[in-house]
């Protein structure tokens, strides 16, 4: 099948599938009470947001605490790339006591 068929196909596909949920967004409901709060509340969001930002804190830290064990042991990032993966192996085999 040609590539511009395949895309045709894709894109009705999604039109139809967003049509076909919208009547149900569109819905009203008969009771006259407040909706219920939904499940990601802003803080839900927050929680979840601060616990993203220290994951990747947590992250960095390990790779920068990893990097300078490395470095201490004799592996220069910025220096000539003409050895690479063996002047890493050896910082990381220096860096284990092996």
């Amino acid at each position: 099948m040609p590539r511009v068929r395949i895309a045709s196909i894709t894109v009705l596909a999604s039109i139809g599938i967003v049509l076909g949920g919208a009547p149900d967004a569109f819905a009203q409901t008969s009771d006259l009470a407040p909706a219920m709060p939904s499940p990601t509340s802003p803080s839900l969001k927050q929680a979840q947001k601060a616990q993203r930002k220290a994951d990747r804190k947590a992250a960095r830290a390990k790779n920068s605490a990893e990097l300078s064990k490395l470095e201490k042991n004799g592996y220069n990032p910025a220096d000539d790339r003409s050895d690479y993966p063996d002047n890493l192996r050896r910082a990381q085999d220096k860096a284990n006591g092996q």
